[in-house]
């Protein structure tokens, strides 16, 4: 699973070196600045926790119960940044009731880390 986490890292870390430069130079001139601030948002937020996910994929050989941790910090890139990013795109609000379950995704995630690393061994 450490192979897993490190290869969602890394695609995760990917996306959102890309989707910021394509909101920097192609969305600029198309979006609202509130609607490129939500993307930026999703776009600073996908990848603080794809290095999240690189840590949980270092560390899991020694401590494997973070596994959960890692698969909640997942979804909650997938639900905070992707419907940020959708909610900006296609102006569709009621996606915004979307994002603070992925914002309690990260807060859960980051809970089990460090729960479950200080009750191992």
């Amino acid at each position: 699973m450490s192979r897993t986490f490190i290869v969602l890292a890394s695609i995760n870390a990917f996306l959102a070196v890309a989707l910021g430069a394509f909101a920097a130079h192609g969305l600029k001139t198309v979006l609202s600045p509130a609607a490129l601030q939500a993307f930026k948002t999703g776009v600073d937020y996908q990848f603080m926790h794809a290095l999240g996910l690189m840590a949980i994929g270092i560390l899991y050989k020694e401590y494997p119960r973070i596994g959960s941790a890692g698969w909640i910090m997942f979804a909650g890139i997938i639900l905070f940044s992707g419907s940020l990013y959708i909610l900006s795109l296609t102006g569709v609000k009621a996606l915004g009731m979307i994002t603070p379950l992925g914002g309690l995704c990260f807060l859960i995630a980051w809970g089990w880390l460090a729960i479950a690393v200080y009750k191992s061994n």
